[in-house]
């Protein structure tokens, strides 16, 4: 979600300054590896007693509520859902983000809400593990075999992409050309404004995507 389909960069690293504040720990330090990981993963690293959900899902329902005017939704994610959601074709979002979050950013951006999703609170171990995306095909209704597109912009959730057998777009949003070919991806774009649906098999019901100005592919 945060960096494919919104850019809250400057919220989320005021976010972490804050909770880093509470845990004595240099921000830094964290904002270095947490972006693409849950937060639970990030905060067991250095305080084990607030690993925990209830701590968790409250201090990031805060974050689009107090940090509203930092976010803005990156190019051709509208125009993308809206087409896709209008052609009631099947896609969810499968993020390292609480459910409170998900539901707090999509109702302050005003983007079309997916019918099916996979949140924190969903999986046992987060992403770079495959199991969020393949939970994610599962809720779709889809045969776990089918042919599915990643779009993703962290190296973690490229590799669980591509750990679950999927093709993956990797965007350049948060990290590096480098970064994100290292990862894995198999396509390499700036955003998703050369993203677009083009239409649904009859037959098959398989959706069809055109992808163009690919960085590197």
């Amino acid at each position: 979600m945060d960096g494919t389909i919104i850019d809250s960069t400057d919220a989320i690293v005021k976010h972490w300054h804050s909770v880093a504040k509470e845990l004595g720990v240099d921000p830094n330090t964290i904002l270095a590896a947490s972006h693409g990981r849950r937060t639970i993963d990030v905060i067991k690293l250095y305080d084990e007693s607030k690993a925990n959900w209830d701590y968790v899902s409250q201090i990031e329902q805060i974050i689009p509520k107090k940090y509203a005017a930092e976010a803005v939704e990156l190019p051709g994610s509208r125009e993308l859902l809206s087409s896709l959601d209008e052609a009631k074709a099947p896609w969810s979002i499968v993020t390292s983000g609480t459910l409170g979050l998900v539901e707090a950013w999509f109702k302050v951006m005003g983007l079309p809400y997916p019918k099916k999703l996979v949140t924190a609170e969903d999986v046992k171990i987060g992403k770079p593990d495959p199991t969020c995306y393949r939970l994610g095909t599962e809720r779709l209704g889809l045969d776990p075999q089918a042919a599915m597109l990643v779009l993703e912009d962290a190296p973690a959730g490229i590799r669980a992409g591509k750990a679950a057998g999927y093709k993956v777009v990797g965007l350049t949003t948060t990290h590096s050309i480098e970064q994100v070919k290292e990862a894995g991806a198999d396509w390499i774009l700036k955003d998703l404004s050369t993203v677009r649906y083009v239409g649904t098999d009859e037959k098959t019901g398989s959706v069809k995507i055109e992808i163009s100005g690919a960085l590197r592919s």
